[in-house]
């Protein structure tokens, strides 16, 4: 969330990461139904600011198809232990509560984009082959 939206006490907008702690990981990442990208990083981290503002601005394009989350490693560092998080910034995708892939370090915002359509395009076959998913959607 931003300082405005802060500030003016916005509701978060579609799309954007909302923050995650070692309290709420498991409801808003491992029982998610939709996949997951969780950013991890922290305040001092200059790289971690710039891919934060590149998921901020992919987020939207994605909503109904990925949640985002933040989890600040220096506020959970055992949940970054747990998935052996030891650089940031480190995106790690979540698919029915398992992890299925991650990008250490920055990515240009192209193949940042190109990671998370292949996400996406796997939750959307996913839940074509589901029985009803069709009635669900019409």
């Amino acid at each position: 969330m931003g300082l405005f939206d802060k500030l003016f006490n916005r509701p978060p907008r579609p799309g954007k990461p909302q923050p995650t702690t070692q309290a709420t990981f498991d409801a808003d990442v491992l029982s998610n139904p939709l996949p997951v990208v969780v950013d991890f990083w922290a305040t001092w981290c200059a790289p971690c600011q710039v891919m934060g503002g590149l998921v901020d601005e992919l987020g939207p394009q994605y909503v109904g198809k990925i949640e985002f989350f933040k989890l600040n490693i220096d506020q959970s560092p055992e949940i970054a232990a747990e998935y052996g998080v030891r650089s940031i910034p480190t995106l790690i995708f979540f698919r029915e509560g398992a992890p299925v892939g991650r990008i250490p370090g920055l990515m240009p915002l192209g193949p940042l984009k190109e990671q998370l359509d292949r996400l996406a395009a796997v939750a959307d076959k996913n839940a074509g082959a589901r029985p009803g998913a069709k009635d669900q959607a019409g």
